[in-house]
């Protein structure tokens, strides 16, 4: 194994067991494959996706071909997987992403990756709590004839989550997994139920035509696209909390990508049989988020499209708290590394839950919340309504995150096992990683430069550059943070992404009480 003078492949020895210091670990072995799948799933919000994000990418971008945008998606995620999840052998960290890259591209690289994380996956979060509210205030409209304001339903379910947070991950799994599975089965049944009732063009497969990807607008479908699939990268998150991490994790990313992309290609292609092809983006344009529930209604019946709304709030529920405890996760680990105070790197009573950066989390939700509450002086079906605007600002600037932190570990793979002397040993994964971390990077680049449709700003709005500008502010700062403590404390930055191993070697050396 070869190193360089910036610590950028610090791992501990082979064979070296991990010390877990009684609030310096994560609870290990409350984990299995179901319970590790089930959590990270949950996050991707299928139901949510289904019913918000096919018919906006159909409506907005005019892409017929969506299902064929997600097999292709999915193949560059399982290249991008491939090296990731290889990673996530020699290295089990909560901090995942910024761990990962920390042992590629060194501690400062790490520390600005860190906090991009942090920053992403709490906007993709605090953004779910607008949509949630929204959809909460209109079910008490319909069906109980109450107006509720929005604010009040999020500002609930962020106590919610946060009191979940404070419990096992095994219970939480649990809430996420019968809420998960019952959303799918849904789903499934309309895709069963448009295939057996289709439009006027029949059981076209045009949908999968590559004829159908032309047009200025395949760019920004693709953003949105991507954006269905967050979820399935969080599975190392768990990697502490696992018995037999590497094996468990590579097992659940697979599952998870493979599963995410045929699901959501079927999906999306139910909706194009459906309304026919050649109609579906009319009827995207003329339905919106309803189209899902329009077409329910007209095959399956109003019971059958009543419990999918309910269940398309709770789906997002389970997204929210899948979320929630990647942040609080994210939180622990940079808490233990020296990033954050040390106060985030201590676990929680009996449980050894991340309790402060579930605090954390739970604290930053309820004053974005209040603060577009402050601010909403509209109709809360008036499209410029600042609800509208947290739950759209909020996930891109999130899914723009995540895209960075996947394009950005894709090359730290590489690096990682070049350094290592491994080169030859894993050069498929290499060269996977490096046709998907450019695939990640073109994504991004179009991510940006399209920011304003995402957001649904005019094209001389500054939102275009300010809401991007947040992943790469935090870039900035961590990036910042990271050289002033190589300079400053160097111990400290030598420890980014080594989590419990740095203490390890520590109580090696004699340090550590």
């Amino acid at each position: 194994m070869t190193t360089d003078s910036s610590s950028t492949n610090r791992a501990p020895a082979e064979g070296i067991s991990t010390f877990k210091g009684r609030e310096r670990a994560l609870r290990a072995d409350r984990l299995g494959t179901g319970g590790l799948l089930l959590s990270v799933l949950a996050a991707t919000a299928p139901l949510m996706v289904v019913a918000g994000v096919m018919p906006t990418t159909f409506a907005v971008m005019g892409i017929v071909g969506q299902p064929l945008l997600f097999v292709v998606l999915g193949a560059v995620l399982v290249l991008f997987s491939l090296g990731y999840a290889e990673m996530s052998r020699h290295v089990h960290n909560a901090g995942a992403f910024y761990a990962y890259i920390s042992r590629g591209l060194g501690g400062t690289a790490g520390a600005g990756a860190a906090l991009v994380a942090l920053v992403a996956y709490n906007s993709l979060q605090v953004g779910i709590y607008g949509i949630f509210g929204f959809e909460v205030s209109g079910l008490f409209a319909t069906y109980a004839d109450l107006e509720v304001a929005w604010w009040i339903p999020a500002l609930a379910a962020a106590l919610a989550v946060g009191a979940l947070g404070w419990l096992k991950i095994d219970v939480n799994a649990k809430v996420l997994g019968v809420l998960l599975v019952i959303e799918v089965l849904l789903v499934v049944v309309f895709d069963i139920a448009a295939v057996a009732d289709p439009g006027k063009e029949g059981l076209s497969l045009h949908a999968f035509n590559p004829d159908t990807l032309t047009g200025a607008g395949v760019g920004t479908a693709l953003c949105f696209c991507i954006a269905a699939f967050l979820g399935f990268e969080q599975a190392p998150v768990y990697a502490e909390e696992t018995s037999r991490p590497h094996v468990l994790v590579p097992r659940v990313m697979f599952l998870a990508v493979t599963g995410v992309a045929v699901f959501f290609a079927i999906s999306s292609w139910a909706l194009t049989v459906a309304t026919g092809p050649a109609t579906i983006v009319a009827t995207s344009q003329e339905q919106s988020a309803g189209l899902l529930f329009f077409l329910t209604e007209d095959r399956l019946g109003s019971t059958f499209t009543d419990v999918l709304h309910v269940l398309f709030v709770t789906g997002m529920f389970a997204a929210m708290l899948s979320f929630h405890n990647v942040v609080a996760r994210y939180a622990f680990a940079m808490g233990r590394e020296g990033l954050l105070p040390a106060a985030f790197g201590r676990t929680t009573g009996s449980s050894g839950a991340p309790g402060t950066g579930s605090l954390l989390q739970s604290g930053i939700a309820v004053v974005l919340v209040l603060t577009f509450a402050l601010t909403d002086d509209k109709p809360a079906g008036d499209p410029t309504a600042p609800v509208l605007h947290l739950f759209t600002w909020g996930g891109n600037i999130g899914a723009l995150g995540v895209i960075v932190l996947m394009a950005i570990a894709s090359l730290s793979v590489v690096v990682f096992f070049v350094r290592r002397g491994a080169a030859g040993a894993q050069a498929w994964r290499l060269v996977t990683s490096s046709v998907a971390g450019i695939a990640l990077l073109v994504i991004a680049v179009y991510t940006v430069k399209d920011f304003d449709v995402l957001v649904g700003t005019g094209p001389d709005s500054a939102l275009r550059w300010i809401l991007p500008g947040v992943i790469g502010l935090a870039l900035v700062i961590g990036l910042v943070q990271g050289a002033v403590l190589r300079t400053r404390a160097p111990g400290t930055h030598a420890r980014i992404g080594l989590g419990n191993e740095a203490f390890q070697l520590e109580k090696e050396a004699g340090r550590t009480p």
